[in-house]
Order: structure tokens, then sequence, then C-alpha cells
């Protein structure tokens, strides 16, 4: 937001103070940018008249002297003369080659008093007003010049004429994405969107809409070629196809930790990877000691932590909770999500049929060949990770270890010279830029575009492109789907009836068993000195962090229903998931916030 806000009485402000449409610009007069949306915001002003006021605020070019002095004679201009909008306009067509003595004759040409001392107030304000700016810049989150904020709220979009009008006229198709935008942008969104969901769910289960609910889910939806014929129910898609765009994204999320991020080196990641390892074995035991013998299968059930809520609820904390500690959250959920993966390969599959198996070998060798060979198209990927789900389906194993294994095969690159390429791009931009105007030319050449292409996707590395791009997807429509089409269950007397031990398993498994293993294992990783704890968070932070690890509800559920195909037992387990996930959450919350904040240069 803007800050502070539009004063009339204080800004420079081009049109009428009542206008319905207001345009503030964080602007330098040493800045080609400035430049050459300057002549957009003229042909702005012309197109919406008395409708649009337009307000400049000084945020000079860092390190740059001329900038710094530019903005200060245009101050002091409005200080001595009023005349700040032509002095404005002078410094504008100047441009980025502006020097001193474009300075000092822009100040003869509009009669500015000299600077003596008995001009020092006006130029003592000239300055202040420049860095009250500069300040006001630093609070608005204007980093850059130009920064544009339209009806106070930061403009992200093209600089074009186009573009901003659109924005400053708040069409529908512009609120819609500036609201999925802002949405996506808010921490716990992808929580919230999985909460209401899964309160979907449990409402369409429990009304009189609930056996048409379930019978949907059953709907067949498949494919026939000749004889031969592929159909499965809706539930067996979402389950089997849709997620695997999650396992894709999980795939990749952990081979960003390993490469390059929290878990790339051992010093850095042990911390996480023990605690978490805690955090798996002792409720996986604790269900094992509690459950039935017939139901101790399902010990995977307690052994995941749900990250989009684990995740929401530290951030709703805010600054209680140091950066350091959801670090240390993440990279355990990313172990939790390795573990329930390789759980669900070797201990929840049926029958194996050798041929499809060999065939889904013969198609990750392919992937890997692409790998090494330096394909780094996404489409022969997708394309071999369509037919590696297909082959793995067959096979018997679960399809969605698909996205697993194409989310490792992903190639990535060393970073890329960005100063070369930056280089690259002014060059041919400018290149370019000196047709403007030219007969029979209305754009940028197609080999320019290309060009222009080809450095944009060598800055950054295939992975973690896709990462970038799939991750919303998975966080906003495949996860509130799967909660839709799993998290119902009808809610009646009879569904605790024989189950007491089954919940009692799962529900402690999550509630105790999670923070005591993973705070325990966390402590004798420290106490060993394999481990380092952060001084940026105190031991009760972690108990909190480990409680919230407590939250399975994805991956519980998940596994809960390849573990129990029956009915009964699936219902009562998904029960305890949510029983457990709640007090999971609160327990979390209460001891984050009843936690003082602590002072990284304190001792633990």
């Amino acid at each position: 937001m803007l800050e502070p806000p539009v004063d009339v009485g204080r800004d420079h402000v081009l049109g009428p103070p009542d206008a319905a449409m207001t345009l503030v610009e964080y602007g330098s007069y040493a800045c080609s940018h400035c430049l050459a949306v300057h002549e957009v915001i003229e042909g702005l002003r012309s197109r919406f008249g008395e409708q649009m006021r337009y307000v400049f605020r000084h945020r000079p070019v860092a390190d740059s002297e001329d900038a710094t002095r530019a903005s200060e004679l245009a101050e002091y201009a409005a200080q001595t003369t009023g005349r700040f909008w032509e002095v404005h306009e002078a410094l504008m067509e100047r441009g980025q080659a502006l020097s001193e003595d474009d300075i000092e004759r822009i100040a003869r040409d509009y009669h500015l008093p000299p600077r003596t001392a008995a001009n020092e107030p006006a130029v003592a304000a000239a300055q202040a007003r420049v860095r009250e700016d500069i300040e006001s810049a630093e609070r608005s989150g204007a980093r850059v010049t130009p920064t544009f904020f339209i009806n106070g709220r930061r403009y992200k979009g093209a600089w074009d004429e186009s573009s901003l009008a659109d924005a400053m006229l708040g069409s529908i198709g512009h609120r819609i994405q500036s609201a999925a935008f802002e949405f996506v942008r808010w921490g716990p969104s992808s929580g919230l969107l999985l909460g209401l969901a899964t309160i979907l769910a449990l409402a369409l289960s429990n009304s009189p809409l609930r056996s048409a609910f379930a019978a949907w889910w059953e709907t067949r939806l498949g494919f026939q070629w000749g004889a031969s014929v592929f159909s499965h129910s809706l539930l067996h898609w979402v389950n089997h196809g849709l997620l695997t765009i999650f396992f894709f994204v999980v795939g990749l999320e952990i081979k960003r930790e390993f490469t390059v991020g929290h878990l790339a080196t051992f010093r850095s990641g042990a911390l996480p990877v023990i605690a978490a390892l805690g955090g798996i074995v002792l409720p996986a035991t604790i269900y094992a000691l509690i459950a039935p013998p017939e139901l101790r299968h399902g010990w995977g059930i307690p052994i995941g932590t749900d990250t989009a809520f684990a995740v929401a609820l530290i951030v709703l904390l805010g600054s209680r909770v140091p950066v350091e500690l959801r670090v240390f959250l993440t990279a355990a959920v990313i172990i939790d999500d390795i573990v329930a993966i390789l759980v669900i390969a070797l201990f929840y599959t049926g029958g194996i049929y050798t041929g499809y198996l060999l065939a889904g070998g013969a198609v990750t060798f392919a992937l890997i060949v692409l790998n090494r060979t330096g394909v780094y198209g996404a489409l022969p990927y997708a394309v071999g990770g369509v037919v590696l789900w297909f082959f793995l389906h067959e096979a018997g194993l679960h399809a969605t270890l698909a996205g697993v294994i194409l989310a490792v095969l992903i190639p990535t690159r060393p970073p890329a010279n960005l100063n070369a390429l930056l280089a690259q791009a002014a060059m041919v931009i400018h290149r370019e830029g000196s047709h403007t105007g030219e007969a029979m030319r209305s754009g940028p050449s197609e080999p320019a575009l290309r060009t222009l292409d080809a450095i944009h996707d060598r800055l950054e590395s295939p992975a973690d492109k896709l990462l970038r791009t799939v991750e919303p997807w998975s966080s906003y429509v495949v996860l509130p789907i799967f909660a839709l089409a799993n998290a119902g269950v009808a809610w009646s007397p009879g569904v605790f009836e024989g189950q007491g031990r089954l919940i009692a398993a799962i529900t402690l498994g999550l509630v105790l068993g999670k923070p005591i293993g993973i705070v325990v294992a966390a402590w004798l990783a420290v106490l060993s000195g394999v481990a380092a704890k952060p001084d940026a968070y105190s031991w009760g932070q972690l108990c909190g962090a480990g409680a919230l690890g407590g939250i399975g509800f994805t991956m519980s559920l998940f596994i809960a229903g390849v573990a129990f195909p029956d009915g009964g037992n699936y219902a009562a387990a998904k029960i305890a998931i949510f029983l457990a996930s709640l007090i999971a959450g609160g327990l979390g919350m209460l001891i984050l916030w009843s936690q003082p904040k602590v002072n990284s240069m304190d001792e633990q």
C-alpha cells in the first residue's frame, strides 16, 4: 500500500484533487525507464482528462549524485518559484544522460534564484522533501524506478498505456486477476482454501445431498480404443491422476532443497532431517502399539505433515515466529513427504505386473537420456511423464510415483551469467528501438523476439521454472479437489463403534508422537554435536513447530485411503485425522503464541 497516502496539500498533483483515478509514480530524472513511461503518462492524461490525477514522488537512482541533485532542483523550483512541473518536464526530457551542466542550464532557463545564504531555507526544504520521498518509497515497497501505485495499491503489470489504463479503469478482468494475485500472495491462502474444501466436503456428506455427492465421485471417466477400455471413477482419477501433480511439486521441492536449498549441506540440513525422522518413527510406533492387530498395516497414516495447513498457521503468527523456524518446519515437512512417498511405494502396493513395470523402466531410462543429453524443453518430459504414469498405473504401483520420478529427472542448469544476458538483452532492445517509427514496421522483429525468448528461458532453470508454474495449481486446485473428494465422512454414532483403538492410535500418533519425536530427535542431534540449532528460535518455539507437525491431513488421508479400502475403517481414520489435526493445530498455535520473541544474539 502507498505510505503515506496522497496529500494534495503536500504532493505534486496534476489534475483535479477529487479525480476518480489517482496514479502515483516513484521516479528518477536519471532513469531511462522513467523517460520511456513519461510519454505513456502523457497519453493517459490526454485520454482520461479530468477523471485522472497524477502524482510524482522522488526516488533518485541509487549511487547517482546527478539524480539526487536533479530531484532537489525540482523541489527547489517548487519552493522558490512554484514551477515544479515545468522543471520536471525539462529534466525528464534530458533523460538518463543528465549531467551537472544540464542541471545548471535548466536552473538558468527557468530563472531560479541562486542558492545564496538568503535562499538556504529553500535549499534545506528541498533536500528534506527528497529525503521524505525516498523514505516514503521504502515504506511503500518501491525498490526500483519507476514504481506505480493506482488508487493507493501497487501496480505490478506492464507499463504500456493500454495495461495501465485497464488497471486504472478497474476492468472486470483486471479486478479478477488482481484479486487472485493478492489472495495467492497472502501466506495462509492455500491452507484457507484447503480448509474451505474440507468443510464443504463434510457439509455435503452430512446433508440430504450425501448420496448424490458420493455417487458423483463414482462416475466413470475414461476412453476406449477398439476392444480396450481405460476407465475409472472420478475419485480414482483424483487420487491416482490429479494428485500426481502434487507429488510432482513435492519432488521438485525436494530436488531444490537438496541441491541449492536448506538441505544442500550436511550442517544446514542435519537438524530438520533428524527431527523429521524422529517425528516419523515415534508416531508409527505409537500407532503400531495401540491399533488392533488386523489394522496395524496403517502405521503410515500418522507419519505425514500437511504443508499447507502447518505453514498457513505459522504465517498467521507473523513476527512472533522467526523465519528460521519456518525454514526448519518446511524442511522437516519435505522429509516427511519423502518418507511418505517411499512408504506408499514399498508398503501400500498391490500385485506387480512385470511387463508394464519393465515398460515403465524403459520410459524412465529414456527420460534419463534426455536429461543427460541436455534436452531442456518441457514437452518431451511432459509426454514421457504421461506415458510413465500409465505404465506404473498398469504395473500395480501407485501411479503418483510418476510425478516424483519425473521431478527428479527434470534437468537443472548452472546459474546463468546474469550480466552477460542483461547486456545481450539490452543490445537487442537498443537495436530494435533504433528502428522505431520506420515505415511498414509495427513492432519488434521475429529474430529479436526469439533471442529475447532464449534469454528469458536461460535466466531460470527448467526445474525452477516448472516449480514456479505448477506449484500454484497444486496448492489452489489439486489439493482442494483432493480434500473435496476425500474429506467427506458421515458423522454418526455408528462410525465410532469398534473403532476406538484405531482412532486413538492415529490421534495419539499425530498429537503426541509427532511433537515428542521431533523435539527429542532434535535435542539429541544438538546434544551429540551432529547438528546445531539456530539462536533465532528457542526450544519452546521448536516445541510449537513440532506440535504443528501433527497436522496430518492430506498425506494422512491419502495413506488411509490406500491402507483401508473398507469404508468403516476409512471413515474412522478420517475422523481421527480431523480430530488430531485440530488438536495439533490449536496446541501448536497456543505454544508459539505464548513464547516470548527471541533475540538472535541471546544464548539459548
